[in-house]
């Protein structure tokens, strides 16, 4: 086995392939950390400042040089204005997927989106009665219209509030009020944060990171949670069912075409087209077996939770999949593709297709997607991965897959309890389940990878703590082999007991990153069950291989709605210690949560189950020592 591969990732398959990758002289993201070393430092301490042209400037954190930039902004000032422009970009990334699932669902209202439909009636009319639109008797293309416009209006409303924050606890949003933090609008949070992080606007510190709590507020229950909201009328609210996942979901004899990003517009689409009797027919004339579709990262996520759809990996694994020389075709969307991809299919046979008006790769070949033209052009990249089939050469797949089990939506956990809360509430009460963690976020090269989800999530459930999951956590935890009823061998005796009696895993896969709002949405209702605040609950969150702006925004929404949230990798926080003190310390006196750094995924899990515990106590509930 290769040692620098050991020490890159935890995953056998990964470790394999690298070995590969290394002896064909193929660059990986691994090789191209190690060639940025040393990386600034001014830039992980969020001291340097590039906002205006009289920069870029930067603050010497020894005190010996430059402590103010040219035009006069503090490391305090600075470090806050990154950190805010973090949350703004991590906040529109996910608010803007679920604005292109909005106009998807306007399309199919007016008859524009052929191959699309509205899947899940039920959740729709449930939807609509919360935007207030009269539901009874109405027909569901034109509920659907209307639906459509009243999302498209959270966007830019002029309501001064949005709809689904109705959903928090009532004491949750007198917080929010008070604080000054009640998201008014989608974009407006986003625009403002822009603005006030201008030369010559907002330099308080303090003020830009309150503001910057609103702006993930807007995204999580916001743009995110009409995203999911809408994927699940769109596609289908997800159900538990079996799939596989790792790189050996790959097959030998068939044709095998990745999908990877995050929006499910593109790949729903795919899985009809690779279900096409002509084109499967097709694939068994050029000598394959059939077409295998399988997933990376949380468009994979998206598809294993509706139909099983197995999953490659997660977002370190998106070389290797190439690197196995098995794939014919990869068709991407956007979020968390690296440009990397166009240049490194040439080494094998794949085809690079991009989809999204919005997202273009150098090396990959534009073939863009819309509500009109989806399931025609869906179909002729499917014919096109077929004929690729025989240009195939050397195929190395190490391994099995892995058995799993997803979809679990909020609906799918309530329907598993009896429809209730309640026996969830009595097994925590109980202390069979001292409480739950969401265990969420990214990979990152600089953590050895999924070690931080693995070992983490494994302590918690030793300890009987319920852990949920979403994203690249979510396929790490998969591929470990806790997602299968047996894995309760891994929980402790009260956890055992009870997902056994439910016949569930000891680790719930709730969906892709956009989906961490089903988490809030749960979160939220056992707190109305209880008639307290989501920060009153034994339940906490980690992000142990974060790196995007993406997660930045989640993890401040989560805090702003009030669950202490664990980070692995530092922000780029360190350059003020006053910002650093406000993010650890004092927002648990402003929204009655913070954030915690701790790299080390076992030292974590001793700080999250130390939170938890004290909950427990301040319920009146039995707690550990």
């Amino acid at each position: 086995m290769d040692k620098q591969a050991e020490q890159r990732t935890i995953t056998r398959d990964g470790q394999l392939l690298l070995g590969k990758m290394a002896k064909e002289q193929v660059e990986t993201v691994w090789d191209r950390l190690a060639a940025q070393q040393p990386q600034c430092g001014y830039c992980e301490m969020g001291l340097s400042c590039r906002i205006c042209a009289m920069g870029p400037c930067r603050i010497d954190p020894f005190g010996e040089g430059p402590q103010k930039g040219v035009c006069g902004a503090d490391a305090d000032i600075i470090v806050a204005r990154n950190l805010g422009r973090m949350i703004a970009g991590g906040a529109a990334a996910h608010s803007d997927h679920g604005r292109d699932l909005v106009e998807v669902l306007a399309a199919v209202a007016a008859g524009e989106a052929p191959g699309y439909q509205i899947t899940d009636e039920e959740k729709l009319r449930r939807l609509a009665a919360e935007y207030g639109l009269e539901t009874d008797g109405k027909d569901t293309l034109v509920l659907a219209g209307e639906l459509a416009a009243a999302l498209q209006e959270e966007y830019g409303t002029r309501k001064g509030y949005l709809t689904m924050t109705g959903r928090a606890p009532e004491k949750r949003r007198q917080l929010w009020q008070a604080q000054g933090i009640s998201p008014r609008g989608i974009d407006r949070e986003t625009s403002e944060m822009m603005h006030r992080t201008h030369m010559g606007v907002d330099n308080g510190w303090q003020s830009i990171l309150l503001h910057g709590l609103r702006n993930a507020l807007s995204d999580g229950w916001g743009g995110s949670m009409i995203a999911t909201e809408v994927s699940d009328i769109l596609f289908g609210t997800p159900r538990p069912g079996p799939n596989t996942v790792n790189i050996g979901v790959l097959k030998e004899d068939q044709v095998n075409i990745i999908v990877h990003g995050h929006n499910p517009v593109v790949s729903e689409m795919l899985v009809q087209a690779c279900e096409d009797p002509e084109l499967v027919a097709l694939a068994r004339e050029k000598g394959a077996a059939g077409i295998n579709l399988a997933g990376l990262c949380c468009t994979g996520n998206e598809l294993l939770m509706r139909h099983g759809i197995p999953v490659a990996g997660n977002h370190l694994m998106t070389e290797l999949v190439i690197g196995t020389g098995a794939v014919e075709m990869m068709i991407v969307d956007y979020q968390c593709i690296m440009p990397a991809l166009g240049a490194l299919a040439p080494c094998y046979h794949t085809r690079m297709i991009s989809t999204s008006d919005k997202a273009r790769f150098p090396g990959m070949v534009h073939r863009e997607f819309h509500p009109d033209n989806a399931a025609e052009l869906a179909r002729e990249l499917v014919r096109e991965a077929v004929e690729n089939f025989a240009n195939r050469g050397e195929t190395y797949i190490p391994v099995q897959a892995v058995p799993s089990v997803g979809g679990f939506s909020v609906e799918a956990i309530l329907d598993a309890l009896g429809g209730t809360p309640k026996p969830l509430i009595d097994a925590i009460v109980a202390g069979k389940i001292r409480g739950a963690v969401g265990i969420v976020g990214c990979n990152n090269p600089k953590i050895k990878h999924d070690y931080g989800h693995v070992t983490l999530t494994k302590k918690l459930i030793e300890q009987d703590y319920l852990v949920v999951d979403t994203g690249c956590a979510a396929v790490a935890n998969a591929k470990a082999g806790f997602k299968v009823a047996e894995a309760i061998r891994y929980a402790g005796p009260g956890l055992r007991e009870v997902c056994g009696s439910l016949g569930i895993p000891p680790v719930l896969h709730m969906g892709s990153c956009v989906d961490n709002v089903r988490i809030l949405v749960l979160a939220a209702a056992l707190a109305n069950a209880l008639q307290v605040d989501i920060s009153d609950l034994p339940l906490a969150g980690a992000a142990p291989e974060w790196y995007s702006e993406k997660a930045v925004s989640i993890g401040a929404y989560f805090v702003a709605s009030g669950v202490y949230t664990v980070l692995g990798p530092l922000p780029p926080i360190a350059g003020s210690m006053n910002v650093v003190k406000l993010l650890t310390e004092g927002l648990n006196e402003v929204v009655g949560a913070c954030f915690a750094v701790e790299p080390d995924p076992l030292k974590a899990a001793e700080l999250i189950m130390g939170h938890i515990e004290g909950k427990r106590r301040a319920l009146g509930l039995t707690a550990r020592d």
